[in-house]
């Protein structure tokens, strides 16, 4: 199971050497010993694992690691590095430069430049992004420069609301405790706004929005709470 922490002291007590790190991510990756999948031939079972903290396919005979198939895959970096890196970019809201964790961890700067695309790449996976659960807080907003400082060839031709606020459109879900995302749309309705909501917010939680008519469709497929800022909340 994931473990989540509250801060860097946190994670490192609970993660204290390599063998804690790589007994961690192999229950995450294979929470059945009995299930686990062999990355070189795809065969499923019960495959031995040796001395070194390896293991060896009863198929193909072939070793391999838990770092097989993954980001982590041909990288010489200890995984508790990875571990802390991963830590770092997502701990902090402006995310961290290649030369800060170069210097947090102990790296050079090109391997930390390779660690944090590395784990770019993992983010965008679908995979990777499963929806949101529990109690989800979201809204809209306008942001950016004021068109009327821009010049004539560069103003944005736009609509709805983008027209009105003559920004560009943000839409942030937030999941309680949990994970931001924020997407650009280019409009907020309801043929835009729906398929953004039902591919990043699992069906059945407890979502927080306002009374704008285009999302009344959300009653039928979620605990639909709505603020109504007409009301003055």
């Amino acid at each position: 199971m994931l473990k989540t922490f509250k801060n860097l002291a946190d994670m490192q007590y609970a993660f204290p050497d390599e063998n804690a790190c790589i007994n961690h991510f192999r229950a995450v990756r294979w929470p059945e010993v009995d299930k686990m999948v062999c990355p070189r031939c795809g065969v499923s079972g019960t495959h031995y694992t040796l001395a070194d903290n390896t293991h060896k396919c009863r198929d193909c005979r072939r070793k391999f690691t838990v770092r097989n198939g993954t980001i982590f895959e041909d990288s010489k970096i200890a995984l508790r590095k990875w571990f802390i890196a991963i830590f770092l970019m997502t701990a902090h809201k402006k995310g961290i430069s290649s030369c800060q964790l170069a210097r947090d961890i102990g790296v050079t700067q090109k391997t930390a430049w390779f660690m944090l695309h590395r784990i770019r790449n993992a983010a965008i996976r679908k995979e990777f992004n499963a929806p949101l659960a529990g109690t989800i807080e979201m809204d809209e907003a306008c942001v950016g420069g004021n068109s009327n400082f821009m010049h004539a060839s560069k103003k944005p031709n736009l609509v709805g609301m983008a027209a009105a606020c003559e920004k560009k459109i943000m839409v942030g879900m937030l999941q309680r405790d949990g994970e931001l995302r924020l997407h650009h749309v280019g409009d907020t309705r309801k043929k835009t706004m729906r398929p953004l909501i039902e591919a990043n917010i699992r069906r059945g939680a407890q979502v927080h929005i306002d009374d704008n008519r285009i999302y009344d469709w959300m009653r039928s497929r979620y605990a639909h709470s709505a603020v109504r800022h007409s009301l003055g909340e």
